[in-house]
């Protein structure tokens, strides 16, 4: 069944991502925005999934893996970073891997920390 849950949730997030991108790019602006807002609401939402003390892991599969790991992306951002950097952009590159980590982590753990804050 958690197999199941997770491609359920990965039929979302992965999309929703790609139109995230998409609308990010429109007007020739940097894709990198839409990754970076993709990847920081996803960081929020597992935050508070994963800090949740009553998440059965059902919901944990469904959200936090299928949904959350396919919003979020890992791969988009290093390509990312590549072509600014073959761009040339590398202030603009070092600034985006900051505020990428600055701002999903700061999202993951304000996410874990209301959700753990509510469920006290």
């Amino acid at each position: 069944m958690t197999p199941l849950l997770v491609a359920a949730g990965a039929l979302v997030g992965a999309p929703l991502r790609l139109l995230v991108t998409r609308l990010a790019a429109r007007g020739g602006r940097d894709p990198a925005r839409g990754t970076l807002a993709a990847n920081v609401a996803g960081s929020a939402l597992l935050g508070l999934v994963l800090g949740a003390a009553a998440t059965p892991p059902a919901v944990v599969a469904l959200v936090g893996t299928g949904f959350c790991g396919t919003l979020t992306t890992f791969s988009t951002f290093g390509a990312d970073v590549v072509r600014l950097a073959e761009q040339r952009a590398l202030a603009r590159g070092l600034g985006y891997v900051a505020a990428t980590l600055l701002l999903g982590l700061g999202a993951a753990a304000a996410g874990y920390a209301l959700a753990a804050r509510v469920g006290s």
